[in-house]
């Protein structure tokens, strides 16, 4: 805030330290200063009277109360939800809280969409202007009588925009001057699948070519509900929809390969990264407890080693390939275990063998920044972050390890978790879905010891109550979660996909 300039025809020559002004004619000072601590009232007893804004205090204490039960009561409607602890009352609705995020829209498509993924494109990294544009693959989940209707989509979705805020300042107006919202644009492209897709993958090999006007060369790996991996390269498609009058190629839609090696459908599904595998590695693993490898070949055929990964007794949920080990993997399953497994084994036995529930694990992820970081959701709601430095090496004595201490766990959602990752870029903050129709964020870098976590305002719901954890930094509601990821080149930005659609949001937490 500015000073105050003075008059011009109201200087003064400073006063020496110690003067006072001199006195006029009657001996009376030529200055008159006030006293700004004066009374304004003749007695003490008029201000005991009066109280602090001129009525007695009982009168405006009577009054400040009826004003807050009015704003209780007003507000009864907009009360805050809270997963597993509210219950939503016939007639009532959720609805989000738009002051909560920086960027939020929805869509749908014809068939809901078990699983999804993100495609990199050619846009840039970091992006943080808007309006954005994302990339992806997904596949459908048809009804029983219809599956003939499914679909492999490849989408494009556009012009998404920042939240509009009620009051802006003119320097925030000015910095937004690209920010302007608009409806968003999804267009599509679609493959003919024959069965329901329980997963889908992306893969990006190695750029064959410097042109930045395309986006990379991709291909798509699809578990199907009829036991079939169709593995499709999609680039054509992604180019159809970055480059208009583009005409896709007569045989676009034939897959590249049908994998047809499992006896029983599966959801488990991971490619290798590409630095360690360029030309492309898959794993599948199906509801029998099997875990296959395929190799793309120099002459970009696909070839599946027969001999299983065998250890799992129940299915396979999840697979994930390490991050910085080349032939390093890991597996969740039904039974409840997570095994780490190399490759290169010859007895195609796992390496590490750990018991971390006693309900299914259905989903998991390998930290991409901190490599001996693994986090793992439950069937019973749970998920918990785990140390892999802590895990010992199974033998025949003791094939699986009795259940190591979890480097964090939670129990806040009362529901399977369905989905779980990592930040690409931050290891302490973690996004997790949840059957009980919420997705979660959360900062496992918020510590609180046990005597600041009892005083910690706002945490409990009642006495009794079972306190929301510290780490919780968003509650993003949507109806029957199934999936979601994180915006490789968009930090902050998640989407998901749940029975009412998908979501695409940017929360102010992170």
């Amino acid at each position: 805030m500015s000073k105050r300039p003075a008059n011009e025809d109201e200087s003064l020559d400073p006063l020496k330290a110690g003067q006072r002004p001199d006195a006029g004619l009657n001996g009376e000072p030529t200055l008159d200063f006030e006293d700004e601590f004066e009374d304004e009232y003749e007695s003490e007893d008029e201000i005991m009277e009066a109280g602090v804004d001129g009525r007695p205090d009982a009168e405006r204490e009577a009054e400040q109360s009826r004003d807050a039960m009015d704003i209780d009561s007003n507000n009864n409607n907009d009360q805050t939800f809270i997963p597993g602890r509210s219950i939503l009352q016939p007639g009532m609705t959720l609805s989000p809280d738009p002051s909560t995020y920086e960027m939020l829209h929805t869509f749908s498509t014809t068939w809901p969409c078990l699983s999804f993924d993100l495609v990199r494109d050619n846009l840039g990294d970091d992006r943080k202007q808007y309006p954005r544009t994302l990339y992806a693959v997904a596949g459908t989940q048809a009804e029983t009588t219809k599956a003939k209707e499914n679909e492999l989509y490849i989408f494009r979705l556009s012009s998404l925009a920042r939240m509009e805020r009620g009051e802006q300042s003119d320097s925030d107006s000015d910095s937004d001057d690209d920010d302007e919202a608009s409806d968003p644009i999804l267009e599509s492209r679609s493959i003919p699948l024959p069965s329901t897709a329980n997963r889908i993958r992306a893969f990006q090999p190695p750029a064959q070519s410097p042109d930045l006007s395309q986006i990379p060369s991709t291909l798509t790996a699809t578990w199907l509900e009829n036991g079939q991996v169709l593995i499709h390269d999609v680039s054509p498609y992604l180019q159809s929809l970055s480059t208009p009058g583009y005409t896709l190629p007569p045989n676009a839609s034939r897959p590249l390969s049908t994998l047809r090696v499992h006896k029983t459908e599966g959801y488990a599904l991971d490619w290798a990264p590409t630095s360690s595998h360029p030309q492309g590695r898959l794993l599948t693993g199906d509801n029998s407890g099997a875990i296959y490898n395929t190799q793309r070949t120099e002459g970009g055929g696909w070839v599946t080693d027969n001999r299983a990964f065998i250890g799992h007794t129940d299915a396979v949920e999840e697979l994930q390939w390490s991050p910085n080990e080349k032939f390093v993997f890991s597996s969740a399953s039904s039974d409840g275990t997570v095994k780490v497994w190399d490759a290169r084994s010859k007895s195609r036995k796992p390496a590490v063998d750990v018991k971390v529930s006693n309900t299914d694990v259905n989903v998991m992820s390998w930290s991409r920044q901190t490599f001996h970081l693994l986090a793992t959701g439950a069937d019973d709601g749970q998920w918990a972050v785990w140390d892999l430095r802590q895990w010992k090496p199974s033998s025949a004595d003791s094939p699986a390890v009795k259940r190591p201490t979890p480097v964090a766990d939670f129990n806040f959602h009362k529901k399977p978790i369905t989905s779980i990752e990592w930040h690409p870029t931050d290891d302490s903050v973690v996004a997790v879905a949840s059957a009980d129709n919420t997705a979660t964020l959360w900062d496992l870098a918020v510590e609180l010891d046990d005597e600041e976590y009892g005083k910690e305002a706002g945490l409990g719901l009642g006495e009794g109550a079972e306190k929301v954890p510290p780490q919780l930094l968003f509650i993003h509601h949507l109806e029957d979660g199934k999936e979601l990821h994180w915006h490789p080149q968009m930090p902050g930005t998640v989407v998901v996909t749940g029975g009412s659609g998908f979501g695409v949001f940017k929360t102010i937490s992170v």
